[in-house]
């Protein structure tokens, strides 16, 4: 049954890519039109573990509604017409860019009823968005059937207008009166008062503590306009956009940029270390000890990294101490969103850092930059491994390592174990990238933490993976130990460089880590339960305590034998 189930999820993800890929090049769709429906019924049968409650009719979806708003841009929910661009100059007028809150992308409100949402990420970003719309229309169409009355000319139910009168603010409510509010919702939203209550807490703020009410309000509302087809919802995609999605449009400014700093600075011509990584742990191993006075005692003093990551003070003492002692740190502008730092180890001390016991005698630049999204890991690192012309002269990149660490989906431990891959299988194709991963399961022996090694899955989403497809991933001979996005996209970029277009030596050695943000086949654990918050400190360090050491040691002084 979970095979078939399975086989049928696989199918249906397929059919939304095809699907989500036609609307794109067609130029707009209607949610509520048959294509959006189709878009509908395909994500209703893959059911995601992270939308929890989406296919039961009289029950909202409270976590994964937060999810998905966390993800889009405020006000979302209020908007008719949803616009994808590309960065086409918003920022030049006088409109506000709206920021996700986990999300690092530009949204503008362009008028009452429209959002833009910037696209720079390429089509992994595109189907990002797209499913988590889809989400969202299907919450909201369920609040319109809960709300409203249809075959009494859609006449609002008692519970929708003190909803109404709560949004509208025109009376200001005791407490007790806001309790009765939040019943009278929590029975329109088929959860439990204390499921509203607990929701209308996490929603809500010092500035707008009702959120919870505007949000189901409007969805409600818009949802309603477009059932009586008074103001039917639209979703378009630029021309500007589809131009340049696919094309390496960003990807290519960025790598040439990397490239321009490395030569600016005299490095193109060293050894290079690559590492996909956060913008924190690489500069807080090499530099913390120093910038905070501290001593190192021999042990990663992962406490000390806790705190930096607690303390914006502490942050930043150790980033101007850090710029201070050489860093590089390159601010992205080309649209790529991923910021980098370069470290030249020849001017770095590692006296009083976890490396010191090491005799490392070489000059190696390590260039470390931030996560990728999904399929645009391949789009920047094929960029940055090519050669690169400077005043007429070809210059091949001297790569020497590439280390990929990250957050990812576990399947077989828990938040914060780690995942060592020994392939990465791509969902949904017949492609698969086995490699030697330098990083071993002995690297990480320890007592708090567990490490699991073995296949990985790059999935298209994070977003639309269901418990019996993760099941057949763990439980068959696939054995996958995990799911990410990125890790087939930039293997295949590293193979492509290394094997077939010989753009960098093929002997280079490769890490792949990840740490569990979530394992989605346990209750409670998806993403959209919440972050790893600090317990993530320990196994992001030890990971890159691993990677450090394996670069270090490839550049390490030789001792000359004893005659």
């Amino acid at each position: 049954m979970t095979n078939s189930r399975a086989r049928e999820t696989t199918e249906a993800i397929e059919r939304l890519y095809i699907s989500m890929r036609h609307l794109f090049y067609r130029g707009f769709f209607k949610p509520a039109g048959v294509s959006g429906e189709s878009i509908r019924s395909l994500l209703k049968t893959i059911n995601p573990e992270i939308y929890g409650t989406m296919n039961i009719p009289n029950k909202m979806e409270l976590d994964g509604l937060m999810y998905v708003l966390d993800r889009l841009p405020e006000g979302i929910e209020e908007c008719a017409f949803i616009h994808l661009t590309s960065d086409e100059g918003f920022d030049k007028g006088s409109f506000e860019p709206i920021v996700p809150k986990k999300r690092r992308r530009n949204c503008y409100r362009i008028d009452e009823h429209q959002m833009n949402i910037e696209v720079l990420l390429g089509r992994s970003e595109i189907y990002d968005i797209l499913t988590h719309l889809t989400f969202l229309f299907i919450e909201a169409d369920k609040v319109r059937n809960l709300a409203f009355i249809q075959d009494e000319n859609w006449k609002p139910t008692r519970a929708f207008k003190i909803i109404e009168e709560v949004v509208k603010g025109e009376k200001k409510f005791s407490r007790k009166e806001k309790e009765v509010a939040l019943i009278h919702l929590s029975s329109l939203i088929g959860r439990t008062f204390e499921e509203t209550l607990n929701a209308y807490n996490s929603f809500g703020d010092d500035e707008n503590p009702d959120r919870l009410f505007k949000i189901i309000y409007n969805l409600g509302k818009v949802s309603l306009e477009d059932a009586k087809q008074t103001r039917e919802r639209e979703i378009h995609f630029s021309a500007i956009l589809k131009e340049r999605v696919g094309h390496h449009y960003f990807g290519e400014k960025w790598a040439n940029k990397v490239k321009e700093v490395l030569f600016e600075n005299d490095l193109h011509m060293r050894p290079l270390h690559i590492i996909s990584a956060n913008m924190h742990s690489v500069k807080n191993m090499l530099y913390g000890n120093d910038a905070l006075k501290k001593k190192d005692n021999k042990e990663v003093d992962y406490k000390l990294y806790g705190d930096i990551s607690d303390k914006k003070e502490l942050r930043d003492k150790v980033s101007k101490y850090a710029l201070e002692e050489g860093l590089i740190y390159i601010n992205d502008k080309s649209g790529s969103n991923i910021d980098v730092q370069i470290i030249d180890l020849s001017r770095t001390d590692l006296k009083n850092t976890p490396f010191s016991g090491i005799k490392y005698g070489g000059d190696d630049v390590i260039m470390v930059f931030d996560y990728a999204f999904g399929e645009q890991a391949f789009e920047v690192m094929d960029e940055l491994l090519r050669p690169f012309e400077h005043k007429g002269e070809v210059y091949m990149m001297k790569v020497k390592s590439v280390s990929i660490m990250g957050k990812a989906g576990i399947l077989a431990g828990g938040k914060g174990d780690i995942m060592i891959p020994t392939a990465h299988i791509f969902e949904g194709t017949a492609d698969n990238y086995p490699f030697e991963n330098a990083l071993k399961l002995d690297d990480f022996k320890d007592d708090e933490l567990k490490a699991f090694e073995g296949p990985m899955i790059t999935v298209l989403g994070t977003s639309l993976q269901n418990r019996d497809i993760l099941s057949y991933f763990m439980n068959t001979s696939w054995k996958a130990i995990g799911l990410e996005m990125e890790g087939a996209h930039y293997q295949k970029a590293i193979q492509v460089a290394s094997k077939i277009r010989h753009h960098i030596a093929p002997d280079l050695f490769v890490c792949y880590a990840y740490y569990a943000s979530d394992n989605p086949l346990e209750t409670g654990s998806t993403l959209s339960s919440g972050g790893l918050g600090l317990t993530g400190v320990k196994p992001t360090y030890l990971i890159t305590l691993r990677i450090l050491e394996k670069i270090l040691h490839s550049g390490k002084k030789e001792i000359p034998a004893k005659k």
